[in-house]
C-alpha cells in the first residue's frame, strides 16, 4: 500500500523545492507543505542582502531543466543574487510550473508526523506502516495525509540562537532584533543616531556591519559595537582572497579596513551572560578574560547569532541529532565549528542522512543543526541523493555530484588573513 503513496517534503525553500523538482524528473508523486503563505518566504525577510554566491550555486539541476522544458530563461549564472531575486526569480516560479503547482499545499503547518497508528515506541510492523502527518491550513483546521516517505527540509531560520551565551531565551522587549534588519531601508530609523551592539560572527553579521558603517556616513552619531565570541577578529573575517567564492571573502576583506579606519569597536573572547532590556535601552553584562563586565547601554541590539532547529513536530518519529550541533549524527565531525569553521564539506547523499526511521531524512540547513556556513549547493546535493535513493536509484544516490567552492581558511588549519593564496584546507 505505501508504495503507492506520495512522498511528502516539509518546507517550501531551495532543499524542500530541489527534492521535489528531482521527484518530478523521477516522475514520482509527493506533496509539498509550506507554512508560510508563499515559496521562499524567508528570503524575503532579508531580501535586501545581497547573497556571496553567484546564480551559478544557487538554482538546482532538476529546477534548471524544468526551466529549460518551459522556454523560462535562467538567471546569469556569474551574477550575484539579492534574497528576494531567491523567491521572486527562482522557488516561486518554479511552484507555478504545472509539474509542481497541483502538489504545493501553502498556509498548511505540520504539526505532527508519525507512523500511522504507531508511537515510537512500537517496533513490530514498523516500517510497513505509512507515514502520517497531521497538517493545520491556515484557517486553522486540521487534516491528515498519509506518506511513503517524509523529506524534513524546514530549515533553521525561523528559530534563530538568543544572543546570551549560555542560550537562555531572550526577552526583547523590541530592542534585539533577529536576522539581517533593512538598516539601509524599512527599519533605518531604528539606527539613526544610534548605539548599536551586533553580536555574532558569521556572515550575518558581517553584512549588518557595513550597513551600520554606511548609515554612519549619513548619521554620524551613530555608534558601532561588535561583539563576538571567537578569540580573535580575524577567525571571523574569512579567507578573504583565498576564498574560491570571491564575495564571501570580501565581506571580511571591507569589514577588516573599516575596523583599522576605527569605524567599528570590536570586542572579542566576549560571552553575554545576561540582558537587562527596559526603558528603551539594552544593558548587557559579559564575561571576558575571566572577569564581569557591562556593556551599553545600547538603544538597539542586532542578533546575528545564528539559529538552530526545530524537532517538536517529530516526537513520534525515530530520529538522531548530534547532541552539540543538533546536526544529522554523520555530518557532525565535518562542520562542528569548535574543530573547524570552514564552509567546505566534502559532499555527502543519502547514506550519510539515513535517520533511525526508514524513509524518513532531514535535508538542507536543518540537516546541520546549528553549525553555520550552510550552502545551497550542499542542499541541493543532498536533495537529489536522497531522491534517487527513494526513487530506486541506488547506484545515483552513492553518486557524488557537488563542486563545493572552498573557503580558504579554517579554523583548524589557521591562515593568517592578509595571506591571500593558501593549500587545500582540513576539509
Amino acid at each position: 500500500m505505501t508504495t503507492t503513496l506520495p512522498i511528502a517534503i516539509i518546507g517550501g525553500g531551495p532543499a524542500g523545492l530541489a527534492a521535489a523538482a528531482q521527484l518530478v524528473q523521477y516522475k514520482q508523486p509527493f506533496v509539498l507543505f509550506e507554512a508560510g503563505s508563499g515559496l521562499g518566504t524567508h528570503f524575503l525577510e532579508y531580501g535586501h542582502v545581497r547573497l556571496f554566491s553567484t546564480w551559478r550555486y544557487n538554482i538546482d539541476a532538476a529546477s534548471k531543466a524544468l526551466f529549460k522544458e518551459h522556454g523560462i530563461a535562467l538567471p546569469d549564472p556569474d551574477r550575484l543574487p539579492y534574497g528576494r531575486e531567491i523567491a521572486q526569480q527562482y522557488l516561486q516560479p518554479l511552484g507555478q510550473l504545472p509539474e509542481l503547482e497541483p502538489f504545493i499545499h501553502l498556509n498548511s503547518r505540520v504539526v505532527h508526523v508519525q507512523r500511522q497508528g504507531l508511537d515510537k515506541m512500537k517496533t513490530a510492523g514498523r516500517e510497513e506502516k505509512p507515514f502520517e502527518l497531521l497538517i493545520e491550513i491556515g484557517s486553522g483546521e486540521r487534516r491528515t495525509v498519509l506518506a511513503r516517505a517524509v523529506i524534513d527540509a524546514t530549515g533553521t531560520w525561523q528559530n534563530p540562537n538568543p544572543i546570551v551565551s549560555g542560550g537562555v531565551a531572550d526577552k526583547t522587549s523590541g530592542l534585539v532584533d533577529y536576522g539581517i534588519p533593512a538598516i539601509l531601508g524599512e527599519d533605518q530609523k531604528h539606527y539613526e543616531n544610534k548605539r548599536i551592539a551586533v553580536v555574532g560572527s558569521g556572515h550575518s553579521a558581517l553584512n549588518s556591519l557595513l550597513d551600520l558603517v554606511g548609515l554612519k556616513a549619513a548619521f554620524p552619531e551613530t555608534q558601532i559595537t561588535w561583539i563576538v565570541r571567537k578569540s580573535s577578529v580575524e577567525e571571523a573575517l574569512g579567507g578573504g582572497d583565498a576564498d574560491q567564492l570571491p564575495e564571501r571573502g570580501a565581506l571580511g576583506q571591507r569589514v577588516k579596513a573599516l575596523l583599522d579606519a576605527g569605524q567599528i569597536d570590536v570586542l572579542t573572547s566576549c560571552f553575554i551572560q545576561s540582558a537587562q532590556l527596559g526603558n528603551g535601552l539594552a544593558i548587557l553584562t559579559a564575561f571576558r578574560y575571566g572577569e564581569e563586565l557591562e556593556l551599553g547601554p545600547f538603544d538597539r541590539v542586532i542578533a546575528n547569532t545564528g539559529s538552530r532547529p526545530s524537532f517538536d513536530f517529530l516526537r513520534e518519529i525515530r530520529y538522531a541529532f548530534d547532541p552539540a550541533s543538533e546536526s544529522v549524527p554523520a555530518l557532525a565531525p565535518l562542520i562542528d565549528p569548535n574543530v573547524h569553521s570552514c564552509g567546505t564539506v566534502r559532499p555527502h547523499g543519502e547514506r550519510e542522512l539515513r535517520q533511525p526511521e526508514k524513509n524518513f531524512y532531514i535535508i538542507g540547513a536543518k540537516s546541520y543543526g546549528r553549525a553555520p556556513t550552510f550552502l545551497m549547493a550542499t542542499g541541493f546535493e543532498q536533495a537529489r541523493s536522497v531522491v534517487a535513493h527513494l526513487s530506486g536509484d541506488y547506484e545515483a544516490a552513492v553518486r557524488v555530484e557537488l563542486d563545493l567552492p572552498e573557503t580558504g581558511v579554517c579554523s583548524s588549519r589557521p591562515l593568517t588573513f592578509t595571506i591571500a593564496g593558501a593549500g587545500n584546507n582540513c576539509c
